[in-house]
């Protein structure tokens, strides 16, 4: 994963290249998402991710270790919550600034699609999700 939203990229170019202050969120949420529709753009209303309405979804915390190379890649296993109904077809992730609502900051698609039914878990284990710059 290597797409930083647009959200993103104008908050690190002002921040850097116009001295505006950019506070980094204390925590990062991982988000399940069933397209890229409005990911890039940060647009919330057209963002396909999971349903929280009876699905036992939620977005699960993230953290990375530190850069190399102009890479990071998360530090521990993201488990999320069995289902407690189908979610659908989970093709994209999106790193998060909260755990509802908030922004986008990294998205991309997954190596294979899983689609998630009534009991199925979605897992990424450490050092398996990569942001890059490079």
């Amino acid at each position: 994963m290597s797409a930083a939203s647009d959200f993103l990229e104008n908050e690190l170019l002002d921040h850097v290249l116009s001295n505006a202050a950019y506070t980094a969120p204390t925590t990062l949420y991982l988000g399940l998402f069933t397209s890229d529709g409005g990911l890039e753009n940060n647009t919330e209303g057209s963002q396909t991710e999971i349903s929280t309405s009876g699905t036992a979804y939620g977005r699960q915390s993230i953290a990375f270790g530190t850069a190399s190379s102009g890479s990071a890649s998360n530090s521990a296993t993201v488990t999320f919550t069995a289902a407690t109904s189908n979610w659908g077809t989970v093709s994209h992730v999106a790193i998060m600034d909260a755990s509802t609502g908030g922004n986008v900051l990294f998205h991309g698609a997954v190596t294979t699609s899983k689609t998630i039914e009534t009991g199925d878990t979605f897992q990424v284990s450490a050092s398996n999700l990569t942001i890059s710059l490079a």
